[in-house]
């Protein structure tokens, strides 16, 4: 090849890696507002906060956080996100009736989710995310098939009133109640034209599993997702894991993005950013297996290997409530700017 080969040769992989990264969809990414849960503030003043934050998505992960499904606040809500160009996608909490985080005092299963889709068609929001319960339903009378069944049925008995109004329902790998396999389970039993998966990279090392194999089984199933950084290490008694800021952890955050921007391309990418303490896992009593006796072993390890990897975290102060509150804001900021700072690594 002469030097005029060569030089056309580069050029044209130049080109090739420009328009690659030309098409490649912008990264979509939120908050979801469980990140200021403590700042008592209201739809609005949440969504200005979210703007100056430069989000493009704001995930009203609860009913509480959008205040209220009266169809006259719903659009007021909708025209002031779209006044500063965020879009908006609403969520629940559980819709699994024989779930202990259920609450039926809001009537059945079935009306609390009609009415949820009703305000996301009017709000603008392309999803309803609802989760099935926690880590409490792997455990108790019911076994934790059955809360899947039951939550599996619950949906189909929406699907005419989701799919006439064009959305579908992200079910979030929630709390500690299900591990990446059970998910994909539920959404199949309901039906993946219009039930997809709420990815949370934070919740599955409440259920012993790595967040990578979590995004592997559930990456054909995502519509949106919660961005948890995490650090796990071993104990004497076992394991620990702690929530920390996006970038601080030590289970391959960057490497989780990178792949989920991959495999999930236009997806959102919502910070859901919670510091918190360690929670003990205290693996090598036998007691403790009596809600994971379905755990998979090839599976665990690889949780079991991040944890060997980590090493010991001091616990956090406590804080009295107007620093708490300024720490929130924090955490959330900070975690933004390394993401921001991630992105431009990635090109």
């Amino acid at each position: 090849m002469n030097r005029r080969q060569f030089l056309g040769a580069t050029a044209a992989a130049v080109l090739t890696q420009s328009a690659a990264r030309a098409q490649r969809p912008a990264v979509r990414y939120g908050v979801d507002l469980y990140s200021i849960r403590s700042q008592g503030w209201d739809a609005f003043q949440q969504l200005d906060y979210c703007a100056k934050l430069g989000a493009r998505v704001v995930h009203f992960s609860e009913i509480r956080f959008i205040g209220s499904l009266e169809e006259a606040h719903l659009r007021k809500v909708r025209a002031h996100a779209e006044k500063l160009g965020i879009e908006i996608e609403l969520g629940m909490r559980s819709i699994c009736p024989t779930s202990s985080a259920f609450d039926k005092s809001q009537g059945t299963a079935e009306e609390q989710l009609t009415r949820m889709v009703e305000a996301a068609r009017i709000v603008g929001s392309p999803i309803v995310r609802a989760f099935l319960g926690t880590s409490a339903d792997r455990t108790g009378p019911v076994p934790l098939e059955q809360h899947i069944e039951n939550t599996a049925r619950v949906l189909r008995n929406c699907r005419s009133r989701i799919v006439d109004a064009g959305l579908k329902v992200a079910v979030e790998n929630h709390a500690g109640d299900l591990q990446a396999w059970e998910l994909k389970n539920l959404i199949e039993a309901a039906g993946k034209d219009y039930v997809g998966a709420c990815l949370d990279s934070g919740n599955p090392l409440w259920t012993l599993e790595d967040p990578h194999l979590s995004l592997e089984t559930l990456a054909p199933y995502v519509v949106t997702s919660h961005l948890r950084d995490s650090y796990v290490w071993r104990t004497p008694e076992g394991v620990a894991v702690r929530w920390v800021r996006f970038g601080e952890g030590n289970v391959g955050i960057r490497e989780w993005v990178r792949k989920f921007i991959e495999l999930c391309p236009g997806k959102t990418l919502s910070h859901e950013v919670i510091v918190a303490q360690g929670r003990p896992y205290r693996i090598f009593d036998p007691k403790f297996w009596a809600p994971y006796q379905n755990v998979r072993a090839h599976e665990f390890v690889r949780f079991l290997a991040l944890a060997e990897a980590g090493k010991p975290l001091p616990d956090l102060p406590k804080l009295p409530r107007e620093a708490a509150l300024q720490k929130e804001r924090e955490d959330l900021e900070v975690s933004i700017e390394n993401f921001r700072a991630l992105l431009k690594e990635l090109g």
